[in-house]
């Protein structure tokens, strides 16, 4: 018996595998706790191993990949069709063994160490600002309730807290005072929690030789090329720019048929955090181009046939496939 693929259902504690040998028959459904994982694997010959992209998939992509096996991760949405009737973890494991010897599957690039470390600064970062934006209004919106309105935006929040804190004719009452101060000193920390992440960031990009090159791109800063570096890596799962600019979900979705083809708004699949910074950085060239760019350049004469969100879309598509 020798099992040429192994589908892996991945857990926190309790691991289902499926194996199938050379002619495709089931020859492996075995359940495995996390402590076994390493051993088993380690004493089994190297085969064909399938995963889900999610949780602790890329250190196990790596751990298994050190016993001499081949691992590929693919995308849950790709996996779903191959499991047959109700779902359960030994038809989840079962699915992603038959969906990983698909010719066509397309798979997830595996991310090493540091790519997953500098990505864990940016989603940091980016909750920060969340939480930073949620923390404004919230303070905007319970000075409304006493008739005082700030402008939208944190720095109009900075510049007038002070003076309503002092202004003794405002109708605040004592405890609303003290609150308000709490939550400003609270919105304070998580902007300097933002700086302190964007230093670190900007101190990878700088040692890092393919985000430096991808930093010349217009519209294409430290934190976008650092994050474009670290989630794609060496892109080698892709054979085209077009691919790139796909999986980022800035190509038109289709609904073609009877050889009408039909194309809707963008798909807006794969990594939405790449995406929102391609196209806000797009946002930028285009307010630079509004004035200073060509009259027959490119981005001004798609700009008088279309609205700027769409040449914004456009320009990020484009410069996805640049990078």
């Amino acid at each position: 018996m020798k099992i040429t693929i192994i589908g892996i259902d991945l857990a926190k504690s309790l691991f289902q595998i499926h194996g199938v040998d050379e002619r495709g028959k089931a020859v492996l459904r075995r359940q495995l706790k996390r402590k076994d994982m390493a051993k088993y694997f380690a004493n089994l010959e190297p085969c064909l191993i399938g995963m889900e992209a999610c949780g602790s998939s890329h250190h196990w992509a790596r751990k298994l990949s050190e016993f001499g096996h081949t691992v590929k991760l693919m995308s849950p949405q790709f996996v779903k069709p191959y499991v047959k009737t109700n779902k359960h973890d030994m038809a989840d494991a079962e699915a992603i063994c038959e969906a990983v010897s698909r010719p066509n599957m397309r798979f997830v690039p595996i991310k090493n160490v540091e790519q997953q470390a500098i990505l864990s600064v940016h989603r940091a970062r980016q909750g920060f600002v969340k939480a930073r934006t949620a923390q404004s209004n919230q303070i905007r919106g319970l000075l409304s309730e006493f008739g005082i309105v700030i402008p939208q935006g944190i720095q109009s929040i900075m510049k007038q807290m002070p003076e309503i804190l002092e202004d003794g004719e405002n109708d605040l009452p004592g405890l609303m005072r003290n609150l308000l101060k709490r939550l400003t000193e609270n919105l304070k920390e998580m902007d300097r929690q933002v700086d302190e992440l964007e230093k670190q960031i900007v101190l990878w990009h700088r040692e890092n030789e393919a985000s430096r090159k991808l930093e010349e791109i217009p519209g294409i800063g430290p934190i976008t090329a650092s994050a474009i570096v670290a989630t794609v890596g060496k892109a080698k799962e892709f054979k085209s720019g077009r691919q790139l600019a796909a999986w980022m979900g800035l190509v038109p979705r289709q609904h073609s048929s009877g050889g009408k083809q039909n194309l809707l708004g963008i798909s807006k699949r794969g990594d939405t955090y790449l995406r929102t910074l391609l196209i806000h950085g797009a946002r930028a060239v285009i307010r630079f181009a509004e004035n200073r760019a060509e009259p027959e350049g490119w981005l001004r004469k798609l700009m008088t046939r279309c609205n700027k969100n769409v040449a914004a879309v456009a320009l990020a598509n484009k410069n996805a496939r640049i990078v």
